[in-house]
């Protein structure tokens, strides 16, 4: 769906990155008109990771069980939405581009400089008007379906452990073609693209989430 972003950029060498799990307080979560699906800091965990991270948690919705969603359960929840997901993903993604080169910056969530997670929350709070948590160890935990490497789509998080111990620490937001954009380093560059089957992130990956899933309803209007 996004292939045209892959010829954008050349796929750089990739080296030691650092991991950037910025704690920073976590934003207030906005609640869409006439809508369930607002993204919360403190939703229950809805994968294996989660529950390791969670003690005792609430049950997740049985959409967003332990089990992987199906292509044909999330395209029968996505169906009752107004808005079209791929539209959210272009948007996002060709938002994202145009940002390759800024630098990297500890805690940064602006144009003068992304971590990791500040990166994909500046680009989902400009395009697609949501909010998610701000750290990646919240992050990973927000009430959105949860998908297998082989069925990433553009627009989908995901989630690495580059610092070991099976911990989240990096996240990015998938390409197509096996790319994906992210704030990576200090020393890599700062917004650059990367593939996932690269040794390094193949690797460190641990899950994806299909957050555009949960955007607030109101973003019709924004993006006709």
């Amino acid at each position: 769906m996004l292939t045209r972003f892959a010829p954008l950029v050349p796929l750089a060498l990739v080296s030691l990155l650092f991991g950037c799990a910025a704690q920073m307080p976590v934003s207030q979560q906005q609640q869409s008109q006439n809508s369930q699906a607002s993204i919360t800091a403190h939703s229950p965990g809805v994968s294996s990771h989660s529950r390791a991270q969670m003690a005792d948690g609430a049950d997740a919705d049985a959409l967003f069980s332990d089990e992987l969603i199906t292509e044909k359960e999330l395209s029968e929840f996505a169906s009752s939405k107004p808005y079209q997901m791929p539209l959210l993903a272009d948007s996002i993604l060709e938002r994202g581009m145009s940002l390759i080169g800024t630098r990297y910056r500890a805690g940064g969530t602006s144009e003068s400089g992304f971590d990791c997670s500040g990166f994909i929350g500046y680009l989902f709070r400009e395009q697609a008007g949501m909010n998610l948590p701000r750290s990646t160890r919240e992050m990973i935990n927000v009430n959105a379906p949860l998908v297998a490497r082989n069925d990433l789509k553009p627009g989908d998080l995901l989630f690495f452990s580059t610092k070991g111990r099976g911990r989240v620490s990096h996240a990015g937001i998938y390409l197509g073609d096996d790319q994906f954009i992210h704030s990576s380093s200090t020393r890599s560059g700062g917004v650059r693209v990367d593939s996932l089957d690269d040794s390094y992130w193949k690797k460190t990956f641990i899950e994806a989430k299909r957050a555009l899933a949960m955007a607030p309803t109101t973003i019709q209007t924004q993006h006709q």
